[in-house]
């Protein structure tokens, strides 16, 4: 038997009719993954049976887009060290941890639904903190869902961002290349499905960079974006009772999520600290060698926006 946490009644519905997961078919669709790992000298991951299904799953068992998906996902974060090279429970993501600027809500959006992650550019102070920051703490809890969340590898998740305050120093620091790399990395290697990204209280003066930095995603996800004036526009979509205390809901408060969310990153610490011995040696690689180039194409010259 596979050694899996087992699924609620719901998601295994989920998983069965709309991942084609079948239940006894799961320590043989393993073996064939490892069975492949063994064969590619170049890629070393990670193998416990509840990340690598976390893969099958975000690739509704094909076997084939699975091996692509992590490759993927060992390729750019080889690719990407000032993002990937050094992910460890430090300070600094601990201050980020607790200012709330990046929850991952407890109650998912139905019981069976996807995950609700919640933005608050206004928790973030971009004097002590840059836009790679946000994002490398992202991925360290990306990660963790991979592991210990059954409602993101089955279902997906939804980003919720508040743009209210946000502030021009912060948007002084939009990277677009970076941007640009973290919409091919959730496409290409990710392997919890993002559902969509809901952008509410967006002032003018993100709207034109919203739609620049949208630009550079994949077309895929460029659909999923919505926006809207205000909460209650959100909440003609998302009810408001999925949304934290707040935000008039009954989805916990951001203090108490924050609290758990630093308690779960702290129990990482290991396991983030052992990351550096996962990856992509290109030397060894069978056949042709990737590149930045060919995985994220031609950038320009664009890096940051310089905002008087």
């Amino acid at each position: 038997m596979a050694d899996l946490r087992p699924l609620s009644v719901e998601l295994r519905r989920i998983a069965e009719t709309e991942l084609n997961e079948v239940e006894e078919r799961l320590p043989a669709d393993l073996k064939a993954l490892r069975d492949w790992l063994a064969k590619q000298p170049h890629l070393k991951v990670r193998q416990d049976d509840q990340f690598l299904v976390g893969f099958l799953r975000g690739c509704k068992f094909s076997l084939e887009k699975t091996k692509s998906k992590l490759d993927h996902f060992y390729t750019i974060k080889t690719l990407m060290p000032e993002l990937f090279g050094k992910i460890l429970v430090d300070e600094k993501s601990l201050i980020l941890c607790r200012s709330g600027t990046y929850v991952r809500l407890p109650k998912p959006w139905g019981v069976d639904g996807p995950r609700l992650q919640l933005t608050n550019y206004e928790k973030f102070d971009p004097k002590q903190f840059k836009l790679l920051d946000l994002f490398r703490y992202q991925t360290m809890l990306s990660e963790q869902s991979i592991r210990e969340d059954d409602h993101s590898n089955i279902s997906g998740y939804v980003e919720i961002i508040d743009m209210a305050k946000l502030s021009l120093s912060f948007l002084a620091q939009l990277d677009f290349t970076l941007i640009k790399r973290m919409g091919i990395f959730a496409e290409k290697a990710q392997p919890t499905r993002l559902k969509g990204v809901h952008l509410i209280n967006c002032p003018k003066e993100g709207v034109a960079l919203l739609n620049l930095a949208k630009s550079l995603m994949p077309s895929k996800l460029q659909q999923r974006f919505h926006v809207y004036k205000n909460l209650e526009q959100l909440n003609e979509v998302i009810p408001r009772e999925y949304l934290p205390e707040e935000y008039g809901g009954t989805n916990g408060r951001i203090a108490d999520i924050q609290a758990e969310a630093e308690k779960q990153l702290l129990s990482y610490r290991s396991y983030f600290a052992e990351d550096a011995q996962y990856g992509v040696d290109e030397h060894l690689r069978p056949g042709k060698r990737v590149s930045a180039d060919s995985i994220f194409g031609a950038e320009g010259s664009f890096r940051k926006l310089d905002i008087d």
